[in-house]
């Protein structure tokens, strides 16, 4: 039934729509996935101001009619994330979050831990400048794997079952695999394993560090988990 309701949420994209207006995908805390339309932001003068640019987190009341989009009525800024604008590096990476938000969370469900984890990833890449690392928005990533429910098996061989020689990663099982089940696989090194594991279990603040080339294996392992499991394609982290 068309009516108002009130949500917390983080602005991941903004298309502008005709002389004055814009499209918003907002991921919100309370309803997943929200399309609304801010009428009159482009204005000049507007009610809004500028609270309804991407990466700010606000507070808003929106009206749900019997379209596809709900209306912006009402916008208050919970964090508008000023710093991480003025450093390019944080700016990229927060840029980035939001458009793994975009693409993998499309339910308009809630689910807390994602938009705790993206709000959380937001807030230091504001006040941290040295968060802006290629090793922290992979443990981002995969974190957002975890909440979405495409966690890599990373204890066991995913096939089998084995604890032992877990030096392959397959997509296609789903995480780590044993030498008797490494077809379709690729080698993954002790160092990217390490990280993986790490990266699930520490906080998002603490991320653990790794040699580049540790990096590269945990990216291809993230990226392909998404590509088979969740249907979905990301740029690599660069």
């Amino acid at each position: 039934m068309p009516g108002s309701f009130e949500s917390e949420a983080v602005v991941l994209r903004s298309i502008r729509y005709g002389e004055a207006d814009r499209i918003l995908h907002l991921y919100t805390e309370q309803r997943g996935r929200v399309g609304a339309m801010a009428k009159g932001v482009r204005r000049v003068k507007t009610r809004f101001g500028g609270r309804l640019e991407p990466l700010f987190r606000v507070n808003l009341i929106l009206h749900e009619g019997r379209g596809d989009l709900c209306t912006v009525t009402s916008a208050e800024t919970v964090a508008a994330h000023p710093r991480l604008r003025e450093r390019r590096e944080s700016l990229e990476r927060a840029t980035q979050a939001c458009d793994a938000v975009l693409r993998l969370l499309d339910s308009q469900e809630p689910n807390r831990p994602a938009y705790n984890l993206l709000c959380r990833e937001l807030a230091l890449l504001d006040e941290d400048p040295g968060a802006a690392t290629r090793a922290h928005a992979l443990a981002f990533r995969l974190k957002l794997l975890l909440a979405a429910g495409f966690s890599p098996e990373l204890a066991a061989c995913a096939s089998c079952g084995d604890t032992d020689h877990l030096a392959a990663y397959s997509a296609s099982a789903g995480g780590v695999v044993c030498p008797g089940c490494e077809a379709g696989s690729f080698p993954l090194q002790p160092e990217a394993h390490r990280f993986l594991v790490e990266a699930l279990v520490r906080p998002l603040a603490d991320a653990p560090r790794a040699p580049e080339g540790a990096l590269r294996q945990a990216d291809r392992a993230i990226t392909e988990t998404l590509e088979h499991h969740a249907h979905v394609r990301l740029r690599r982290v660069a």
